[in-house]
């Protein structure tokens, strides 16, 4: 099955996560704290995704071969721990490589460093603790990261308000959804900067006057 085009990935993107997430019915949502590496960063792409051994990076390192450019990065252990995933080093590999993003749910380390690439950088930790190299773990496989699953090819979204999910089947649905919610909120806004309430817009004002 072919996958995402550019197209829809890029008005995924612009589109942002509160509104796609939104727009899936609330679905996709990674409800964990990330941290934005690069204030005011955004990104999308298809996840490409590493399942670590615990406070373990070798599978980081071989995922690397395997990496294609525009695709987000999606680096889990077992259980997300405050020790660093991907650091310099790696972080060169994946801007070579062509990255869109990635997200770490573990820790980065050389910060300062990595807020100079090109590729924008999601983590729950800043940590100077490294990772072992003795485990192989897996790639290409479905990970969960913040209660939700990303499976490989899903598409991933990622702004200051967090990072959000969807299933690749499910692109052209959303984004479609995503468009109307779009200028549903722009009809909104108009009627707010004219002086109406979303009180009176909603109906509340009359349910609440029914109830009393």
């Amino acid at each position: 099955m072919t996958g995402p085009s550019a197209e829809d990935i890029a008005a995924l993107r612009e589109l942002g996560v509160a509104t796609v997430y939104e727009a899936s019915g609330r679905n996709g949502l990674a409800n964990a704290d990330y941290l934005q590496l690069v204030p005011g960063s955004r990104a999308a792409g298809s996840a490409r995704t590493a399942l670590c051994g615990q406070d373990d990076n070798r599978a980081v390192h071989e995922v690397m071969d395997r990496l294609q450019p525009g695709e987000v990065l999606v680096l889990t252990m077992p259980d997300p721990s405050p020790v660093a995933l991907v650091g310099e080093l790696l972080m060169t590999q994946a801007a070579a490589r062509g990255a869109a993003a990635v997200l770490v749910d573990g820790a980065a380390r050389d910060v300062e460093v990595l807020r100079g690439f090109e590729v924008p950088v999601w983590c729950r930790w800043v940590r100077a603790a490294g990772a072992k190299k003795a485990v192989r773990g897996s790639i290409d496989v479905e990970v969960e990261v913040g209660g939700t699953r990303i499976a490989p090819g899903d598409v991933v979204v990622l702004d200051t308000d967090g990072v959000v999910a969807v299933r690749q089947t499910d692109v052209r649905a959303v984004l479609e959804a995503s468009r109307a919610r779009l200028a549903k909120e722009e009809a909104m806004r108009t009627r707010l900067q004219a002086g109406e309430l979303s009180y009176d817009i909603h109906g509340m004002r009359r349910e609440d006057t029914k109830a009393s």
